[in-house]
């Protein structure tokens, strides 16, 4: 007999009907083998790291912040080991945020989309209202609306800032920003998300965390670090916000293997890997955004600073189906506001996107979809 009724009834309202964030692990479970597909839809890294364990005292609980990982970030971030605090990705420097700065079922959080749809789940399970001033500009969704933004000064507890943004690959203007913290300055937190911000280091902000108290900077290995599946973030901030978080999250939340192999990466004998794979994902952007802007099926390329690219197309159903029976995941991004037909593909291995445009150019050859 199915409790489905005693969990409907006693979980809270809110969740019963709540579609959870659709990864794009998620989107396809039990659809093969990773081998058997090409992956440029969960904006990851290509190609297998090379790594080894100790495995040294894995009968033992990990210290709650293992010194060689906060080491490592402190001296890769400039930032001190106080402001650092490490997390299980990004994700969980969302989620602490939130249950840190917002009262369930009476304050509410900030987005501008189209943005990361995390912020808004994870307001959702918190029980925290979600507040929205879409992004603007008659150039393209690059540019905050501060007016919009000045107008909920006082109503919201923490704002969401994404920069490179995430689906677009926008960089938000560092002065907007600025004004973004100012106006905030003695009612809200606003976090920036630079999730995506080695492809573009010298944009970062992290170096105001001395100047603004409000400010609170997300990091992940996961991007340009290739580390997508260690699960390992950072939160970035002032050492009193660092210590709020530190009573929230779980106590043991960076897992001794995990902070190992992070640490490694991290390492100076490591870090040219990275700059390099960043290097290489840069060029290959720039080459998948100039062949897409030549397509005559592509109305738009948005300008990125990330590894993946957004476009726009009327045959959007056409080229994702295309792609996917050729077992090439990409993501479909038409549901965020202002991205009616858009498609987004990261930015994978020379050889995968060389077989993405094959295929796109392929599948236009053979069928009249063009001329219909």
């Amino acid at each position: 007999m199915s409790n489905s009724t005693i969990v409907n009834k006693l979980a809270r309202e809110e969740l019963v009907d709540m579609i959870p964030y659709e990864s794009a692990r998620r989107l396809h479970a039990g659809n093969g083998e990773f081998n058997n597909k090409i992956w440029l839809n969960a904006n990851e890294a290509s190609g297998l790291g090379s790594y080894s364990l100790s495995a040294d005292c894995v009968n033992r609980y990990p210290d709650f912040q293992p010194d060689s990982l906060i080491n490592a970030y402190s001296t890769y971030s400039q930032q001190p080991a106080e402001n650092i605090l490490a997390t299980r990705g990004a994700d969980e420097g969302i989620e602490l945020i939130i249950r840190t700065f917002c009262k369930a079922y009476e304050d509410n959080i900030l987005i501008c989309p189209p943005t990361y749809g995390m912020y808004a789940i994870s307001a959702e399970n918190h029980g925290a209202g979600i507040v929205k001033v879409p992004l603007q500009s008659e150039t393209g969704i690059n540019e905050l609306d501060l007016e919009g933004l000045k107008s909920q000064v006082g109503n919201v507890n923490v704002v969401f800032l994404c920069s490179p943004g995430n689906p677009t690959g926008n960089l938000l203007p560092q002065a907007q920003i600025k004004e973004a913290l100012a106006l905030f300055k003695d009612t809200a937190m606003v976090v920036v998300d630079e999730a995506y911000i080695e492809f573009c280091s010298d944009k970062t902000v992290a170096s105001w965390i001395s100047d603004f108290d409000n400010l609170i900077v997300l990091r992940t290995l996961s991007k340009a670090f290739a580390l997508a599946g260690l699960r390992c973030g950072f939160t970035l901030a002032n050492r009193e916000v660092i210590q709020m978080l530190s009573k929230v999250i779980a106590p043991y939340p960076i897992s001794a293997p995990v902070a190992e192999l992070a640490s490694k990466a991290l390492g100076e004998q490591h870090l040219p890997v990275m700059t390099s794979r960043v290097s290489v994902t840069n060029t290959l952007g720039e080459k998948l955004s100039s062949w897409l802007s030549q397509q005559t099926w592509c109305e738009q390329v948005f300008p990125t600073h990330a590894n993946f690219v957004l476009f726009r197309t009327p045959y959007k159903d056409f080229i994702f189906n295309s792609l996917l029976e050729k077992n090439i995941l990409i993501r479909d991004q038409s549901k965020q506001p202002q991205l009616a037909n858009c498609l987004r593909i990261s930015i994978g291995s020379e050889e995968e996107l060389s077989t993405l445009k094959d295929v796109i150019e392929n599948a236009f050859s053979t069928s009249n979809t063009l001329s219909e």
